[in-house]
């Protein structure tokens, strides 16, 4: 066990105990609020750039194996827990989460008061901040404080496919998702209803017109969906598309078919990260599974065609919309739901049911 400091720019610094890989990191701090999916959770792209707060007091004690990742490695920048269990049970026959992510380089902290943490975010906002090793606190703080947030920078093109990938499914309807960073279990639903062409985030119009497709789906994703990398590609080519096939937008896909309509988005003050977030919809309130830090500007949307259709009951942000003409539908949450409740999962149906429509 190595000591070691979690570093924010407001000038917090709270020692505790290193475990991972050794070795200063800096990042964006946001929380998650499941008390469960911590695999999940470290392996989502959406999360790169950001060093996570897990607010569930012991975190480690089911292990982690390779049915719960959600891409090829851990993308957080680094993981931050009150408890780190080092006793893993057995029933998932998994790893320790202190060797896991030592063997992904990426480091961690326990021993911290999570909850003063977690509270602290919530009054000011995110913040960014440093797992700092063996460095003085003085000169990681001034490091901090020069820093860009990581949103400045294009994640997207660090986690997005370099490479056109195609699951062939015979018989089934032909669609192309737009891979901003997609967790594995999203192209898991796809593949079981679809055939699925995987195409890099920005893939130009010519690619999706060259091609027999039924429809386009848009991947979740890290960043600012406003990046003016993404508004010149992802964006612009859905701008070009969005009238001659039916789309399906989830969490960044979402924020993205916003800005393609003239919508806009904006930083939330700490997010929606969880997997209990109450959502409505036509009626009815699900539960849903959720991971963001950027959200859709509900009165941008006047005049765009889209209508908010899914609202989140906590804060009354938009969580989904649909086109009031197109055959078009996103929604801000994960019907995926690994982890957390499958209650959405009938959406990539709906979806399907699109598809057999046309036009």
């Amino acid at each position: 066990m190595v000591q070691c400091r979690l570093i924010l720019e407001n000038g917090t610094i709270a020692e505790g105990t290193g475990f991972g890989f050794k070795k200063t990191v800096y990042g964006e701090v946001v929380f998650n609020t499941g008390m469960a999916g911590y695999q999940e959770n470290l392996t989502d792209p959406s999360y790169r750039g950001q060093i996570l707060i897990m607010s569930h007091p012991v975190v480690g004690n089911y292990g982690v194996n390779d049915r719960f990742t959600e891409s090829s490695r851990v993308q957080v920048t680094g993981c931050v827990v009150r408890e780190i269990c080092r006793q893993v049970s057995p029933m998932y026959g998994g790893h320790d989460l202190d060797s896991y992510l030592e063997a992904n380089k990426t480091p961690g902290i326990s021993g911290l008061d999570t909850r003063s943490l977690i509270i602290g975010i919530r009054k000011g906002g995110t913040l960014r901040g440093a797992i700092s090793f063996d460095e003085e606190p003085e000169e990681v703080l001034e490091k901090l404080r020069k820093m860009k947030y990581p949103s400045e920078t294009n994640l997207v093109a660090e986690v997005s496919t370099d490479r056109v990938i195609r699951y062939e499914n015979v018989g089934k309807k032909k669609v192309a998702l737009i891979y901003c960073g997609v967790k594995s279990s999203i192209v898991r639903e796809l593949r079981q209803r679809f055939s699925v062409v995987q195409v890099p985030y920005d893939t130009p119009a010519s690619f999706f017109r060259n091609e027999e497709l039924d429809g386009i789906f848009i991947s979740n994703g890290p960043g600012d969906p406003a990046h003016p990398a993404l508004m010149s590609t992802t964006v612009k080519t859905i701008q070009e598309l969005k009238e001659e096939y039916p789309i399906m937008g989830i969490c960044l896909g979402n924020q993205l078919l916003a800005l393609a309509f003239g919508g806009r988005t904006y930083k939330m003050k700490f997010g929606h990260r969880g997997v209990n977030q109450p959502v409505k919809h036509k009626g009815r309130v699900f539960i849903t599974s959720q991971n963001h830090g950027y959200a859709v500007d509900m009165d941008s949307l006047d005049g765009t065609g889209l209508i908010a259709d899914h609202i989140n009951v906590n804060d009354g942000t938009v969580d989904g919309m649909r086109h009031n003409e197109l055959p078009i539908m996103s929604v801000q949450y994960h019907p995926e739901a690994r982890s957390g409740p499958r209650d959405t999962a009938y959406l990539f149906d709906e979806f399907g049911r699109t598809l057999e429509d046309g036009r």
